[in-house]
């Protein structure tokens, strides 16, 4: 018999910067989106790990985690 001890999740989310001028503002905005993010889960005690934290010309960022949850 097998048992499922933890399990987790991989996830690779896009914070879109959505202002077409690309200005600082607006990355500076996406920048405070990610911090949020991860607060939040630092709030819910969730345990995870950024692999990568990729940012685009245009301000936007691609975040690559994995979520760890045990069963």
């Amino acid at each position: 018999m097998k048992r499922i001890k933890a399990a987790c999740i991989t996830q690779t989310i896009h914070f879109i910067n959505k202002d077409i001028t690309k200005s600082e503002y607006s990355k500076r905005k996406v920048q405070e989106e990610i911090t949020r993010y991860k607060h939040r889960l630092d709030r819910e005690r969730t345990k995870y790990k950024i692999l990568s934290e990729e940012v685009e010309e245009d301000g936007s960022v691609f975040v690559q985690n994995i979520l760890k949850e045990p069963i």
